[in-house]
């Protein structure tokens, strides 16, 4: 049986969703065209809490057999650990695309006033953002990762939101993990050139 492979995609209380971030750019075409089975559900837009986010995911998951691979990607990393989690039995791979930047006091405050002019409630920032290496993610939760097969991707450059540090925590903190090839993080303007490297290190990441 081969693998599925879940795409978690980016943003946070805005208007990013999984046709913008994985199919307009091209991602999911070129996933397919390796004969992988890919999944790529929106998140929910407004979560109140990341266990909103696994809740709706895990919906995704409950109805394969198994095995899944997991690609989570800048704020869907937060998601994307936390599934992995809650479906041992299932995911037996995961890939920590552009992690977005959890820890940086400056990234967190510019953060929290775009979430708060989406009409996001303050009670729920302060539980979305969290100030840890991952929003929502304890150094535990990461620990616990070990388990399986985990990859870092960088952001490449980095930029603010997806700082280097936070790439060097996540390898620290997760024993056996590996860093692959970084790109820019779809779907900004410098990521188009990318896109065949990036579709070649998801494939070989997932077999």
């Amino acid at each position: 049986m081969s693998a599925s492979v879940l795409l978690v995609h980016g943003g946070l209380w805005d208007d990013m969703d999984a046709e913008r971030f994985w199919r307009t750019t091209g991602i999911v075409a070129g996933l397919t065209s390796h004969g992988l089975d890919v999944l790529a559900p929106d998140r929910p837009q407004r979560a109140s809490g990341w266990n909103v986010e696994v809740a709706s995911l895990g919906e995704h998951l409950a109805k394969r057999s198994g095995p899944v691979r997991i690609v989570g990607a800048s704020n869907g990393c937060t998601a994307a650990v936390l599934l992995t989690l809650a479906f041992p039995e299932l995911v037996d791979r995961l890939l920590l695309a552009w992690p977005a930047t959890g820890d940086d006091p400056a990234v967190n405050a510019r953060t929290r006033a775009g979430m708060l002019s989406y009409g996001c409630p303050s009670g729920v920032v302060d539980r979305l953002l969290t100030d840890s290496v991952l929003r929502g993610v304890t150094a535990d939760e990461l620990t616990a990762l070990a388990r399986i097969p985990v990859a870092v991707l960088p952001s490449v450059p980095e930029n603010p939101s997806h700082q280097r540090k936070t790439v060097d925590a996540l390898l620290g903190s997760i024993r056996g993990s590996r860093e692959l090839a970084g790109s820019p993080e779809p779907p900004t303007p410098g990521f188009p050139p990318y896109l065949d490297q990036l579709v070649r290190t998801i494939v070989e990441f997932v077999n």
